[in-house]
């Protein structure tokens, strides 16, 4: 029996195509998000702290706040997570670049929803 070309070995974790369509998924959350609050701003009327509080009082907009928050948290934390371990070799750097990336968003989300809640 023949084979031709090398054996192929596979490394690493394998997030190649779940990343992709999260990234994806996250960016038309975001987008959407993007949309329905510009055309709450751009609706007539003075554009003031009453009308951006107005705005966040609604139930389904804070829900898509919410989700928006989550879903830029995860986006942010792929992208870096994936630079982290594109372009630094040294393992010891690299985790503690990873654990700081997610300390931090975790604790900006954190932070987010505790502004969203306030409202």
């Amino acid at each position: 029996m023949t084979t031709y070309g090398s054996k192929r070995t596979v490394v690493g974790a394998h997030y190649g195509l779940r990343d992709w369509l999260a990234q994806r998924v996250t960016a038309v959350l975001m987008a959407l998000f993007t949309v329905a609050l510009l055309v709450q701003v751009l609706l007539p009327g003075p554009l003031g702290y009453e009308r951006w509080a107005g705005i966040f009082a609604q139930q389904w907009m804070k829900f898509l706040t919410f989700v928006v928050i989550i879903s830029l948290a995860y986006h942010a934390w792929v992208g870096v997570r994936d630079i982290w371990m594109d372009y630094v070799k040294p393992v010891g750097l690299r985790l503690a670049l990873q654990v700081f990336s997610l300390v931090w968003l975790l604790g900006c989300t954190g932070w987010a929803v505790q502004v969203l809640w306030r409202m």
